[in-house]
């Protein structure tokens, strides 16, 4: 079967700082793969290489069968239906409350009766744990709240990939297990491929079919969180360790 994402010698700089320096990639349809490394290491932007926020300066990258690096704005559309990003603060509409922030971009792409709409916010909802929230505006929210709405806005569209930007960052432990718990939970009842930036080697460790491992702008490293602590090289090992994850 192809890979969902498969990046092929990709190469991208800021200005003088090459930040990947050609990298290889494959993630296989319904994988939950962890990126892992050190902060600049260029994490963030291989999510926004993979649905097209950013583009390479050389290489080839591929999602879902399509050649998205090589794609504009107008055909990245269609990509980006199947592929949701969920931003590391959420990025909810202030303005709005939970339900309009669900429903905005179903209405963006489809014409819904009100009763369709309805029906598919509560069980949005229902499915990230916050019936009863729909009036609720995001300044109501805790912070684990507002990540949940908006991994219910990024489910809306149905999409086959979903891309995770730090999910835990500002948690508490407690509520940072929650969500791992439900990134699992929705691997496992919709299929999806999930694709998580993270420095949380307990969420790591509860989601992560896969971890790779981004040093110098090359992926050094592939395998499970498991394998990465016990036989990975040095650095990866001081880094699960350093996360509470030792051999």
């Amino acid at each position: 079967m192809e890979p969902a994402i498969s990046f092929r010698r990709v190469v991208r700089s800021f200005g003088d700082k090459r930040v990947l320096r050609g990298v290889d990639l494959e993630i296989g349809r319904g994988e939950t793969v962890a990126i892992l490394g050190g902060s600049g290491t260029g994490k963030t932007v291989t999510l926004k290489l993979i649905n097209g926020l950013l583009h390479p300066d050389s290489g080839s990258i591929t999602v879902l069968s399509e050649p998205v690096s090589e794609l504009d704005e107008r055909q990245l559309l269609s990509i980006r239906l199947k592929v949701s990003y969920l931003f590391q603060g959420g990025a909810l509409f202030d303005s709005m409350n939970v339900f309009d922030n669900i429903a905005f971009p179903v209405l963006e792409h489809g014409s819904p009766s009100p009763g369709e709409l309805e029906e598919l916010v509560e069980e949005l909802l229902a499915m990230v744990e916050l019936e009863g929230t729909e009036n609720l505006f995001p300044s109501e929210l805790s912070g684990g709240m507002r990540k949940r709405a908006a991994l219910a806005r990024a489910l809306a569209l149905r999409p086959e990939i979903i891309l995770y930007d730090e999910p835990t960052t500002g948690l508490d432990p407690l509520t940072g297990k929650t969500i791992a718990d439900l990134i699992r939970s929705l691997h496992e009842r919709l299929g999806v491929t999930s694709v998580v930036v993270t420095h949380d080697i307990p969420l790591v460790v509860r989601v992560a079919t896969r971890i790779v491992f981004l040093h110098e702008g090359r992926f050094i490293y592939s395998g499970t969180p498991d394998e990465a602590a016990r036989e990975g090289p040095e650095r990866v090992r001081q880094f699960f360790a350093a996360g509470g994850l030792h051999a």
